[in-house]
């Protein structure tokens, strides 16, 4: 018995190194596999605590303050891992190795929300909730209109008045009584009022926005006086321009017409422009606008007596509508009166006179001025 003690110990021994044995080589067929990298921005900026997990497994891990991770899972490859974060793109790595390492870059995600309009009150809002009518222009809009400019468009906006003085001043007036000057309607480019400081209302686009810099543009007809002050009286035109952190580029039109009047005959009329921008950083861009317009305007003749339907120049007393420095008219014997009270002439004299109106010859407006119309704009802009 003694002996037979013996063989049973040494064989329970041997069955605890086989079970051992077999354990050593259950560990060795479940190796676990590595993936180590690093995830950044475009400009190699670190990003921390992005995710990191193999595609249809539960296995995961973070990024730490360097961007660094080193993911661990039974997983053989190959295999994909998709990387995710947030405010950035996902993106997806395809795994061929054990032990391989990766460099992922990520691409800042930009989110496309409903349209909202800020200038139409104090808080944003979307554009159908507005407590006031907005009327507005997008690019696709000032591409498909038809007008010379995309100012000029504005005129087919509803509730819209063009007031056209040249062919580079043109005010626009919206639920009131407005001139030329409209002091009452106020303009916003890009927020800054682009009214003349001198004169006090609006000179159009004689020096606002170029064509090929514009976003969008917003007009709201008769706002409210308490948003915008008094000048929004008679309504607030929005322009807004391209950003050059995503509108970056060189970009150029060229517009060729010719105007034609009876007086003036036939004269051309071009309008060309570029716009550069670049975004040297995510934080830092600039872009340059240059636009030139050249024109005739059209000649005023309209030389009907202003006193008189229907007479000409014939008349001693003539007052043309496009006739300037005939508006005065004098009585020939009213003058003859007042020589005679001087001493001048005899008092017998004034009877002689017959007591008639009559005016200076003017001269005809397309005399004193050629009708030439042009303006060239240039303008820079740097953000950060």
């Amino acid at each position: 018995m003694y002996f037979g003690g013996i063989k049973s110990i040494k064989f329970n021994q041997m069955r605890m190194y086989l079970l051992l044995l077999s354990l050593f080589f259950c560990s060795i067929t479940f190796a676990q596999n590595s993936t180590s990298g690093t995830v950044v921005e475009n400009d190699n900026q670190p990003i921390f605590g992005a995710n990191i997990k193999i595609v249809g497994e539960a296995t995961g891990t973070v990024t730490d303050s360097d961007g660094k991770f080193t993911l661990i899972s039974s997983v053989k490859a190959p295999y994909v891992i998709e990387v995710t974060s947030i405010g950035f793109i996902s993106k997806r790595v395809s795994i061929t190795s054990n032990n391989q390492k990766v460099r992922v870059v990520l691409k800042e995600e930009q989110t496309l929300l409903n349209e909202i309009v800020v200038s139409a009150s104090r808080t944003p809002e979307r554009v159908l909730e507005s407590p006031v009518t907005i009327e507005r222009m997008g690019i696709a809009d000032i591409k498909k209109s038809a007008s010379a400019t995309f100012y000029d468009g504005l005129e087919n906006l509803k509730e819209v008045q063009m007031n056209t003085s040249s062919l580079s001043f043109k005010s626009i007036n919206t639920r009131g009584f407005a001139t030329v000057a409209n002091t009452r309607f106020m303009q916003l480019v890009d927020g800054m009022d682009n009214s003349s400081p001198l004169l006090n209302f609006v000179l159009g686009n004689l020096i606002g926005i170029s064509e090929i810099d514009v976003q969008s543009v917003e007009l709201l007809p008769g706002a409210s006086s308490a948003l915008y002050g008094a000048n929004a009286f008679n309504g607030i035109l929005f322009m807004n321009s391209k950003s050059p952190f995503t509108s970056q580029g060189i970009t150029a039109y060229a517009k060729f017409g010719q105007t034609s009047q009876k007086a003036a005959g036939s004269n051309d009329y071009v309008d060309y422009g570029i716009r550069m921008a670049h975004a040297f950083s995510p934080k830092l861009a600039a872009k340059a606008n240059f636009t030139y317009m050249r024109g005739t305007d059209w000649y005023a003749t309209n030389y009907d007596d202003k006193t008189n339907v229907g007479r000409d120049r014939s008349n001693i007393n003539y007052d043309g509508i496009n006739v300037y420095g005939d508006e005065v008219s004098t009585n020939i014997k009213g003058v003859g009166s007042s020589l005679a009270a001087l001493g001048i002439i005899p008092s017998s004299a004034v009877n002689l006179l017959p007591s008639t109106n009559v005016s200076r010859t003017g001269y005809n407006e397309t005399s004193l001025t050629d009708n030439k119309a042009s303006n060239t704009k240039i303008d820079f802009f740097t953000t950060l």
